[in-house]
């Protein structure tokens, strides 16, 4: 009997689970186990065009990929053919040489069990892994361009992205939220993206010669001031932009490189960081040392990075083959020690039955729902109670049961409703219903298996708050809330939604505040422009409705519409940026997408929104239009910098704007005959 046990095969979904939690020796089974599975799916693919070289390159790479994604399993039955499917994108990756964002993750999706390309160049596949060695030490250039405020939040995120923090630690480093550490993140992700564009077209050789001209005066010192300007030629230069296109991910340039020594606990407690802000002495010291560290591990050459585990502090080497070639796996987080308990069963022993698990206690503060009165996670049942330790499923059975002045926690991981979720139970006054995510966890959204002529999820209902969730992959917009009444929608992330992120729209659309929030990427690939905006308020009327602190960019069409209502909707320091602009992929281009558009429509409108404190900076078009709306529309310490047309444009507007300013736009203000304009950074009219 023990010698069967012995030999018999690894149950691999209880391997998946214990690896899942943190159980290292269960990693380093799961890894050994597939292994030669994997040599034999690429050595197969890569055939006689692939050197010894390049299928262990191709089986580290997705054995890399396969650990990082783990959490994303959600049926650990499915590893074998899973981890396949894996292999077979990444030497597709590899014989493209493709130097575009990896595709998530996501065994359901097409295309990938597609048979590889064996007539790819294997010369170019090779010639770009010295092109990614290169644009490693790229990128430790570009951190010298990002604003102060930005640099100690790449290193952060540096850590993050190999392992060695959570997101959790690095909100906490910022002393914000995790939802609102999300937007900090993607602000430093964005400038970190121009500036490597910058780097990219100074290194080009020979150099264009309008970017030589820009560059005249130029001391060669990295500055916000002169990313700005040479961004501005790079963005408009077909041949600059072009070399943007060849870069690759910076989150993919990260884990080749590997973890800096600046220790995870100094940047979990903060230490990095002080009450003085950006530029206040501990941030500085903390963003020089990392920075140094950086430029000395990349001096040390490309050699000694990929000699190197991933994350060096908390990795598994599995040998294989008798050349004796080492895998390094990142273990993202160190497991947790040891516990003594009972000895396994033995075979024919009776299996007990599990108790339901209770809610743990609180350890520390949290960001999300503490506790809830109705749990879903991804692997509970409708047929449940709702408990925490008997969840739902799905958000539409916690929908259709909650009460007044309940809450739902959603459990983290992905949820993919195939069918619209109709949210109709009304809160009351002092018993609002919150829907949020469950302390620290990470739920998801992916709304793409719901039909695209439906609103995947629709809320008719007042007094909810909803809080910390990511909305994704819908064929029409994100979240709609219609004729909603004193909802608060906060620490959202929307992004990659065809129609919209959010939509707040109809009558009796009234004192609703939507804050702290992230909308981005959110296009139709076919629309030309026309579709893909951030947040829209629109066709619709109801008082005190405000918009405050969020981030939207990169949407196709504005980051914020307020077409077709007609109460007056407050925007207050917001930042719109990057959205109007085309990218791979899309369609024939005739879109407009602009900042912020403040009304108007089809139909003609007098709405006098309040619009203060907000930004608008590198928008395909206009940085804040009034889209037509003839209303007393009040713009107060606005900024305008780096758009394609107007900063302000503000024609038909009876508008006020005072203390705003602009820079760096196609045109500074057009303003109508009905604006009074005084104490900006144009000349005040005549």
């Amino acid at each position: 009997m023990g010698t069967a046990r012995a030999s018999a095969a690894p149950d691999v979904g209880a391997l998946v689970d214990r690896a899942r939690s943190g159980d290292r020796s269960a990693l380093d089974a799961l890894v050994a186990e597939h292994l030669p599975l994997v040599y034999g799916v690429v050595g197969r693919a890569l055939g006689a065009t692939g050197a010894r070289d390049d299928v262990d390159d191709v089986v580290q790479e997705t054995m890399i990929r396969a650990v990082t994604a783990l959490p994303s399993l959600d049926d650990a039955s499915r590893f074998r053919s899973w981890l396949v499917a894996v292999a077979y994108r990444q030497v597709q990756e590899h014989q493209r040489g493709a130097r575009r964002r990896p595709t998530p993750v996501d065994p359901t999706a097409d295309g990938w069990a597609d048979a590889p390309d064996l007539g790819a160049d294997v010369a170019a596949t090779a010639a770009a892994g010295v092109d990614l060695a290169a644009q490693c030490r790229a990128l430790a250039t570009a951190a010298r361009w990002l604003d102060p405020a930005h640099r100690g939040v790449l290193g952060l995120w540096w850590q993050e992205a190999c392992g060695e923090l959570g997101r959790g630690d690095l909100a906490r480093a910022l002393g914000v939220g995790r939802n609102h550490a999300a937007v900090r993140v993607q602000r430093m992700r964005a400038q970190l993206e121009v500036a490597r564009g910058v780097v990219a077209a100074l290194d080009a050789t020979p150099r264009c010669a309008g970017l030589q001209q820009v560059a005249a005066g130029w001391d060669g010192v990295a500055s916000p001031l002169w990313r700005k300007r040479l961004d501005r030629h790079v963005r408009g230069c077909a041949g600059c932009s072009a070399l943007t296109q060849q870069l690759a991910p910076s989150d993919r340039l990260v884990p080749v490189v590997g973890p800096l020594p600046v220790s995870a606990a100094l940047a979990a407690t903060g230490s990095w960081l002080t009450t003085g802000g950006p530029s206040a002495g501990g941030l500085a010291h903390g963003w020089l040392d990392w920075w140094h560290a950086l430029e000395q591990q990349l001096r040390d050459g490309w050699g000694g990075i990929v000699a190197r585990p991933v994350a060096a502090a908390t990795a598994a080497a599995v040998v294989v083959g008798g050349g004796g070639a080492a895998v390094w796996v990142a273990v993202p987080h160190d497991p947790p020690a040891a516990t003594a308990g009972a000895a396994p069963a033995a075979e024919g022993d009776p299996v007990p039955t599990a108790p339901v698990p209770a809610e743990p206690p609180v350890d520390g503060p949290v960001d999300g729902v503490v506790t809830a009165d109705l749990y879903v996670a991804p692997d509970g049942s409708d047929e449940n109670d709702g408990s925490y330790g008997r969840p739902f499923a799905t958000l539409a059975r916690a929908v259709a049961v909650v009460r007044p002045g309940q809450t739902i926690a959603l459990r983290g991981g992905t949820y993919r409703p195939t069918a619209p979720v109709e949210i109709t139970t009304d809160g009351a006054p002092g018993a609002r219903i919150t829907l949020g995510a469950y302390r620290d966890e990470r739920p998801v959204l992916d709304l793409s298996a719901v039909p695209a002529d439906t609103w995947p999820v629709v809320q008719r209902a007042d007094r909810w708050t909803v809080q910390g969730l990511e909305v994704t992959g819908s064929r029409s917009h994100g979240w709609v809330c219609e004729s909603c009444a004193d909802g608060e929608f906060r620490e959202l992330s929307l992004h990659d939604n065809t129609r919209s992120g959010m939509e707040l729209r109809g009558a009796g659309t009234v004192g609703n505040r939507v804050v702290d929030s992230a909308f981005w990427d959110n296009r139709d690939p076919a629309g030309g422009g026309d579709v893909g905006i951030g947040l829209g308020v629109t066709a619709g009327s109801g008082e005190g409705n405000v918009v405050a602190r969020n981030v939207f960019h990169g949407n196709a069409d504005d980051g914020v519409d307020l077409a077709g209502f007609t109460s007056p909707v407050t925007l207050r320091d917001n930042e719109s940026y990057r959205n109007g602009l085309r990218r791979a992929g899309d369609g024939a281009w005739h879109g407009n997408g602009g900042g912020f558009t403040l009304g108007g429509g089809d139909a003609p409108l007098a709405v006098a929104h309040v619009v203060e404190g907000n930004a608008a900076w590198g928008n395909g078009h206009h940085g804040f239009a009034d889209g037509g709306n003839r209303g007393a529309i009040r713009l107060v310490g606005n900024s305008a910098r780096d758009n394609g047309a107007a900063g302000f444009f503000l024609e038909a507007a009876a508008a006020v704007l005072r203390a705003n300013t602009t820079s760096g736009n196609d045109v500074a203000a057009k303003l109508g005959d009905d604006v009074v304009a005084t104490g900006n950074s144009w000349p005040d009219p005549a």
